[in-house]
């Protein structure tokens, strides 16, 4: 059987879900504020494209200069999201979503495909590894973990690099506990705004919370990880939105 793909758009987005958060009650304000904000990126090029199930197998990207992320990448597409899920791994998927990426690229005459990682597992960000395998290559490393990596399609373009506003690894307040997020992700507004604050306020730990709400906000952010970032004292700590919990904040903390 053929698989069936669809591409999210202002016209069909209010009756198609989102993979993430569609059947999470707690995070149902979060949800809709990302299907909101995926239909103001629209009219920048951007695209959301998933399996025709309900479960998380989909990617999202768009044009470099408009992605929510500090890389300068020009006439590029940046890969945001991509995730395959459970019983879907394994099946192609990850394979067909990325070469339809590919061929959007390559129709729309760019340089080819950027995306950041971790050089280890980053929480809400792309397996490494696998695009690495893929054909993707390192281009600039940081020293707090994330990767650049890019797929061309004209080789004698010039590499991405990361903007110098997340070179230092730091964020400008450095007392207590720092987050920045947008509303990419449907789970982020309610953890960071109830779980987060609930475990910084057991800790007595200060938290200040930094929502990025435009593009100019997020591309000069201290941060590539626009999604979900955790800052300790100035320091980075961690993507994974799992610190909020209160189980996991002293395991994920003390680990820095």
């Amino acid at each position: 059987m053929e698989n069936n793909y669809i591409t999210l758009t202002k016209e069909n987005i209010d009756r198609e879900h989102i993979c993430c958060a569609f059947s999470d009650k707690k995070c149902r304000e979060g949800y809709e504020h990302k299907k909101a904000w995926l239909k103001k990126e629209f009219d920048n090029g951007y695209i959301f494209r998933r399996l025709d199930v309900h479960a998380k197998v989909f990617i999202e990207y768009v044009p470099a200069e408009k992605a929510w992320i500090p890389v300068s990448a020009p006439n590029y597409l940046m890969i945001n999201c991509f995730w395959v899920s459970g019983q879907y791994k394994g099946k192609g998927h990850a394979k067909e979503l990325l070469h339809s990426a590919i061929s959007d690229a390559r129709s729309q005459g760019k340089n080819g495909l950027v995306t950041v990682v971790g050089t280890k597992k980053f929480h809400f960000m792309s397996d490494t590894k696998w695009l690495l395998g893929q054909g993707f290559e390192e281009v600039e490393r940081l020293p707090n973990g994330f990767s650049l990596l890019t797929l061309k399609i004209n080789a004698a373009a010039h590499n991405p690099c990361f903007k110098e506003c997340v070179k230092s690894g730091v964020c400008p307040e450095n007392n207590g506990l720092v987050v920045y997020y947008t509303n990419r992700c449907p789970f982020t507004e309610f953890h960071v705004h109830n779980s987060l604050v609930d475990v910084a306020a057991e800790k007595g730990l200060p938290l200040k919370i930094i929502k990025l709400e435009t593009l100019e906000q997020a591309q000069t952010s201290p941060t590539p990880a626009t999604i979900f970032s955790l800052f300790y004292n100035g320091k980075f700590i961690t993507t994974d939105l799992s610190v909020c919990i209160a189980g996991r904040f002293d395991k994920i903390v003390s680990g820095k």
